[in-house]
């Protein structure tokens, strides 16, 4: 008899869980029960979408007896503690890939549950895709003919390779890129054709981390199964989307996009040598137009909940769920066997990996902080970081991990572990330094959330630098915060920000909320007080997909902010850095806020053509109508509300659309005049700095 409802717990509250809540959510017989995470805010956020309770330790979640099964979605190193401690604690388990870090881990992860008599899935879920499952069909049918080889694909860039944060787990180990990508591609191929006996590896485009450790991001793997050639085929730089499966036959050749779900196949005909051709190409027209036509019905009838990648996660969770539900067997695809031969081809290409060990970097003398850095690991924290450095100061960084981008400067950079919410630590990582940098950020969706996460947080690490003594307090607002929609409109440090900001994005909101309320502890309590305002931020480290020029699509193509005819604030990085330093150095800059805004030179089209110039990259540049955005805006924004019925939802208006054009001109004589700062004046300079010396397309 089928189990009426499956009760779900999620362990882990990251950026993964929330697709995994939604597509549980829309699966019928399936609830999310609790949320567990260590990070009890994090956990609680997610519950409160979901009506969920929260657990701060597995252990906790399963003696509340609240869940039949759980899906670890935490860092790989915990994956199989979690998963066999779950397994003996009598729940199912689902775990996100990759399930562990090896074959004989994933071997364990099987053992405990064939002793616990529950179920053990892997969370290959780009094989829930309705396409996928479409391309096995027709390949066990015979569609394609007898299959002589196939390639798998994940061309997709990896920007935390070439901007951080770096101290990612995938980052920090060579193996560790194969390990959390490769299963998509190694499951695919274990999927369809069996186990994978692995014949060579090459790897290539190594790009340097910070501290002299290289990584590839560029990766093939040549493997056969049975008969069938098999190419695994990993980039990880600035490229054209193509997450794919071809599979060639001898009638036809499938390939599958797997990141659009979409499935073609290219099929012989009978007719004449006039014909054939004509025939083939109105077969894949005709395909094209129906994959195109059926997606975006999708996609329309579900209000977006139906993307590929959403439609990955919904049908990974409704294969498993169901198998629970009526007692049936894993489906092979997302089976703890199928886990562990995929793990083993894994490790058996990673034999192939040449040993080269990152470099050793011995510890000296230990830190002696002055400065605290929060949001040190970031763009622009990092090389604040390491300027202070070169301007012989010890600095402390706060982290969420153990691990930075300062494995070189051992000697003079502290990483440290505390929570913003948490004054007595705060308080603890304050000691003994005169200045702290807060450049945190928090991202949410509503403005009860930024209320919390950002400007609370703000609040409170102020609070803790009045307690702790601190000479200086840099904090970095944003240019965003501006109404910058009126090209007459010239911008100084005394440009206030509207006195109703309602109808700003929530980003630019919650920023001009902070400094507001940093500004009333200025004035009643002595807080002393820098604001830092940078501009649209490029260089060494800067991604190519900056959202402050245009939207993307893919590496290739943006629809700029408007025209894309006026001067935009671009500023170097080193600029934006050495202008933070001059403000703890200068005793005048207490009190005030700097716009950081380098020399005017570039429009959005200068910058396009300067990449094509230099690097050779023709990006598909087109203007973007703010009318039309805000329009298409206006329309999601009624759909949630209406349709989907969600609270708390905020609108940008016209103008704040019109201000991500940043049309209105910037005044930089004030730090200059206070600060003595001097940015790139040299146009042939400063393009070798924002685009040439950036490697923006990662070789």
């Amino acid at each position: 008899m089928a189990k009426e409802l499956i009760r779900i717990g999620l362990v882990g509250a990251g950026y993964i869980a929330d697709w995994h809540a939604d597509a549980i959510r829309m699966t019928d017989g399936a609830s999310v029960a609790a949320i567990c995470d260590p990070a009890l805010g994090a956990a609680q956020a997610l519950a409160a979408k979901h009506g969920a309770p929260t657990f701060s330790s597995l252990e906790d979640l399963i003696q509340s007896g609240t869940c039949d099964a759980v899906h670890i979605l935490t860092q790989p190193p915990l994956h199989k503690p979690l998963a066999i401690e779950a397994l003996q604690g009598g729940l199912h388990v689902l775990v996100e890939k990759p399930v562990a870090l090896s074959a004989s881990d994933v071997t364990e992860i099987n053992q405990a549950a064939a002793a616990a008599d529950r179920c053990f899935s892997a969370g290959h879920n780009f094989m829930g895709t309705p396409g996928y499952q479409r391309l096995k069909a027709a390949k066990d049918a015979g569609d394609i003919g007898r299959i002589t080889s196939a390639e798998f694909n994940w061309h997709f860039p990896l920007a935390p390779l070439r901007s951080g944060p770096f101290g990612l787990w995938l980052l920090q180990d060579t193996k560790n890129l194969l390990l959390e990508l490769g299963p998509h591609l190694f499951g695919f191929a274990v999927d369809l054709f069996g186990p994978l006996n692995i014949e060579h590896l090459s790897i290539g485009k190594p790009i340097t981390l910070p501290g002299g450790a290289e990584r590839p991001q560029s990766w093939r793997v040549i493997a056969r199964a049975g008969d069938v050639d098999i190419t695994i085929n990993l980039s990880l730089v600035e490229t054209m989307d193509d997450r794919s499966v071809t599979v060639r036959g001898s009638t036809g050749i499938a390939r599958l996009d797997y990141a659009s779900d979409t499935l073609t196949i290219n099929a012989e005909n009978s007719s004449d040598i006039v014909m054939n051709p004509l025939r083939r190409q109105l077969s894949l027209t005709g395909q094209d137009l129906r994959e195109g036509i059926v997606n975006a019905a999708r996609q329309t009838v579900s209000l977006n909940r139906k993307s590929a990648y959403a439609l990955s996660f919904q049908g990974m969770v409704k294969s498993v769920s169901e198998s629970l539900r009526h007692g049936r067997p894993i489906d092979p695809r997302f089976s703890g066997e199928s886990a562990q031969t995929v793990m083993h081809a894994i490790d058996d290409t990673l034999a192939f990996l040449p040993k080269q060990p990152d470099p050793v970097h011995t510890q000296s003398r230990a830190p002696n902080p002055s400065v605290l850095v929060i949001g040190g690991t970031g763009f622009i924290g990092k090389r604040l970081t390491e300027m202070l450095v070169e301007r012989g100061h010890d600095v402390r960084v706060l982290s969420r991990g153990r691990k930075g981008p300062f494995e070189h400067l051992t000697d003079r950079v502290e990483i440290m572990q505390a929570s913003l919410k948490d004054r007595a630590a705060l308080v603890q990582a304050m000691q003994g330094c005169d200045a702290v940098y807060h450049l945190g950020k928090a991202l949410e969706d509503t403005w009860e959330a930024c209320l919390e996460n950002d400007v609370g947080v703000t609040i409170n690490v102020a609070e803790a630098a009045i307690e702790a003594g601190v000479k200086q307090f840099v904090y970095t607002g944003t240019i965003a915060s501006y109404d910058m929609s009126d090209p007459a409109h010239h911008i100084t440090e005394n440009t206030g920000f509207s006195q109703d900001m309602t109808d700003r994005n929530l980003y630019a909101r919650s920023k001009a909320k902070c400094e507001e309320e940093l500004l009333k502890m200025h004035r009643d309590r002595g807080l002393p007080l820098v604001i830092a305002r940078p501009g649209i931020v490029v260089g060494q480290g800067g991604p190519l997909q900056h959202w402050g020029i245009g939207r993307w699509h893919g590496a290739g193509a943006v629809r700029i902010w408007g025209p894309g005819k006026n001067t935009l604030p671009f500023v170097l990085i080193d600029d934006v850095a050495e202008g933070l330093i001059r403000m703890i150095e200068v005793p005048e800059a207490i009190g005030q806020s700097f716009n950081l805004i380098g020399e005017p030179m570039l429009t959005a089209r200068d910058y396009f053509n300067a990449i094509h110039n230099t690097l050779g990259a023709r990006i598909k540049v087109s203007p973007g109508s703010l009318h039309v955005f805000f329009a298409a805006d206006t329309v999601k924004h009624l759909l949630k509300k209406y349709a989907l019925r969600r609270t708390g939802l905020d609108r940008a208006s016209l103008k704040d659309w019109k201000s991500r054009a940043h049309f209105s001109p910037f005044d930089n004589q004030l730090p200059k005049k206070v600060l003595g700062w001097a940015p790139e004046p040299d146009r042939r300079k400063f393009i070798d700095a924002a685009i040439v010396d950036a490697n923006l397309l990662g070789f």
